[in-house]
């Protein structure tokens, strides 16, 4: 009986290492990258080697990122227990920039047919607020692309991969095809797709770990729903539209006081606003003009200007709104598909919503009590301070007086108490 306890119980361990050894856990990057995605990738490295997978595969197609995200993946793959293979595809994918030195810090680096890799140089790669300027400072882009070569050097260099092409790649922007890649030793596998790569995987040997990838059972690791929004976020499109519905929002809320709701939803959208502003590389001039053309707006509301400051603030408006990212880089470009409806309906929200609303409030009351104090009107009984009539706004008022009033005397309301009317005689 203990005998056949024992055996149950090896055959369950045989059994549950024989699953672990058969797994590939599996991730897929499409688009640049940033905060979220760094996050994704260090939480599916630390999920792999939980599992006991034998290795992680990281599918690749990006356009570039954030140099302070790359940063942090580039440090996770070079201390990761499990294996890391990144694999650039589909067919048509690219390895730009931010992609590039992912690629090289991989265990075994594969790519699929017509596929490319490189154009690393870190104009592309900047991450703090205000690197996007218009003409930034020389030594600091010379400083900022030394440092990226000797980054390019050191991973190429632990990772034995090509040292001389990785720097051109930073230096001179190279980019190469996944058959020249291979050819020049810059990558290892050249796959068609994911089965052929486990394929080829197979019997390799990464840290002293021989993997056994053939027919392996692929697990993919989802992002996390936290991991999504914040990768959807940090767009320039979305923090551009975040800043527009705090502008909306706040001076709605300004304009129209008690409404509540418009100051809530602007209030949220600006601290999303700043959040992504501390994470792109807004530029801050960009920022102040955009500031400008709403402070312009607001003036030429209570300070009519015949359209003077109206127009300086669409001016501001526009050009802010194409200084507030880097147009030079494709993957901060903010589309004037976005810019001009956006300056148009900015234009109208002020001129038609907000200048009519304030303008509105300052118009002197037109109906309610405080329209009768210092009316005139006639007395229709003797007034006294037991009380009287008159006859005022088509209606007719009880009215009290202390000074006696007689009938037919002119007389002028100073208050109203509840529906009593006090007058005193008209003079």
């Amino acid at each position: 009986m203990r005998f056949s306890g024992l055996l149950v119980a090896w055959w369950l361990a045989a059994f549950t290492a024989s699953a672990s050894a058969d797994k590939v856990c599996f991730i897929s990057i499409d688009g640049a990258i940033g905060p979220a995605t760094a996050t994704y990738i260090s939480r599916s490295t630390d999920e792999a080697q939980s599992q006991g997978a034998q290795c992680l595969i990281i599918q690749l197609n990006t356009p570039g990122g954030l140099l302070d995200s790359t940063r942090v993946i580039v440090q996770k793959l070079l201390t990761s227990p499990v294996p890391v293979v990144v694999y650039v595809a589909p067919t048509g994918a690219t390895a730009a920039s931010a992609g590039c030195f992912i690629t090289l810090s991989a265990d075994i680096a594969a790519m699929a047919p017509a596929t490319t890799i490189g154009a690393a140089h870190p104009v592309a790669l900047g991450g703090a607020p205000g690197a996007a300027e218009s003409k930034p400072d020389e030594t600091m882009a010379k400083k900022l692309e030394n440092f990226a070569v000797s980054y390019m050097e050191a991973i190429a260099s632990r990772r034995s991969r090509n040292v001389e092409w990785a720097k051109s790649a930073v230096r001179e922007s190279a980019s190469i095809t996944a058959e020249k890649a291979r050819e020049m030793k810059v990558i290892e596998i050249i796959a068609k797709d994911l089965n052929d790569l486990l394929t080829q995987l197979d019997g390799r040997t990464v840290n002293g770990k021989q993997l056994k990838t053939a027919g392996a059972k692929v697990v993919e690791i989802k992002m996390s729903a936290a991991e999504q929004v914040f990768q959807m976020l940090w767009r320039p499109e979305v923090m551009f539209v975040l800043m527009l519905v705090a502008i909306y929002g706040l001076i709605g809320e300004m304009t129209t006081p008690g409404a509540i709701l418009p100051g809530v939803i602007g209030a949220i959208a600006l601290v999303l606003a700043l959040y992504m502003a501390a994470i792109l590389p807004v530029n801050v001039a960009g920022l102040l003009l955009i500031g400008l053309s709403v402070g312009l707006f607001v003036i030429d509301v209570f300070a009519p200007t015949h359209g003077v400051l109206t127009g300086g603030a669409i001016v501001a408006f526009l050009i802010g709104s194409l200084m507030l990212f880097n147009r030079r880089d494709p993957l901060f470009r903010l589309s004037l598909a976005y810019i001009i409806p956006s300056v148009v309906i900015t234009a109208a929200f002020f001129i038609f919503v907000v200048g009519k609303g304030l303008r509105a409030q300052r118009l002197p009351v037109k109906v309610g009590r405080e329209i009768m104090l210092g009316k005139i009107a006639s007395a229709l009984t003797p007034i006294d301070s037991s009380g009287g009539k008159v006859f005022v706004e088509g209606e007719y008022w009880t009215a009290k007086s202390d000074t006696p009033i007689d009938q037919g005397h002119a007389v002028q309301i100073t208050a109203m108490e509840g529906l009593t009317l006090k007058v005193i005689p008209k003079t």
